[in-house]
């Protein structure tokens, strides 16, 4: 396979598994805000 074909393919296979933060369900966005949360009360109380 000659080599632009070999970085095309890599290119097809690779921008779908970059792409998929970014479709987080409302169930994830909770659980990372609470995360977060978690993370403020902690900071807060190592202070």
């Amino acid at each position: 396979m000659k080599p632009y074909a070999w970085m095309l393919a890599l290119g097809l296979i690779a921008s779908p598994l970059a792409a998929c933060d970014t479709n987080d369900g409302p169930l994830e966005e909770a659980g990372e805000e609470m995360d977060e949360a978690a993370e403020d009360v902690e900071d807060a109380v190592n202070d």
